[in-house]
């Protein structure tokens, strides 16, 4: 008999994270789903944008993140359903260590929600927000850089 072959691995990834903010620590939490969402999130069809985190009650959940439905499972996810609080798993010590960090006046954020394995994680980190000038030089090494690669690709 053979073995099963891995659905293809499909990284979702908030992008604005990693702009808005200034990564810490990061951490790799489970998440608490339903069968119409995992399916969803396998198939590619959900986004972090505009996501958090919060700790309410000595948990973590995952706010404001869209899991779009698929054509398959459209009457399982509804619409006030696609955006509500998901509980994130994990260890003790992790979470206290995130409690610190608030304690601190960092924010956690999710970076990546990663579908490679039996089960959806999502990575998240700790964050410090970024000022508006911090975000403005940023834009502006990458301008300096992307015309330095054009420059020596023409030669």
């Amino acid at each position: 008999m053979k073995p099963k072959k891995a659905a293809p691995a499909k990284t979702i990834s908030n992008a604005r994270a990693r702009f808005d903010y200034d990564l810490k620590d990061t951490f790799l939490a489970g998440l608490v789903l339903t069968g119409a969402e995992t399916k969803s999130l396998r198939m590619g069809r959900g986004h972090l944008k505009g996501a958090f985190v919060t700790i309410k009650d000595g948990e973590l959940w995952l706010n404001n993140a869209t899991i779009n439905p698929s054509i398959t499972n459209a009457a399982h996810l509804l619409p006030e359903t696609q955006t509500r609080a998901r509980k994130l798993l994990v260890k003790k010590r992790e979470l206290a260590q995130m409690e610190a960090a608030k304690e601190q006046g960092l924010t956690i954020v999710p970076t990546k929600l990663l579908t490679r394995g039996r089960f959806i994680k999502i990575e998240i980190a700790t964050a410090k927000g970024k000022k508006k000038y911090d975000k403005r030089q940023v834009l502006k090494k990458r301008d300096e850089m992307r015309d330095v690669d054009r420059a020596l690709k023409s030669r």
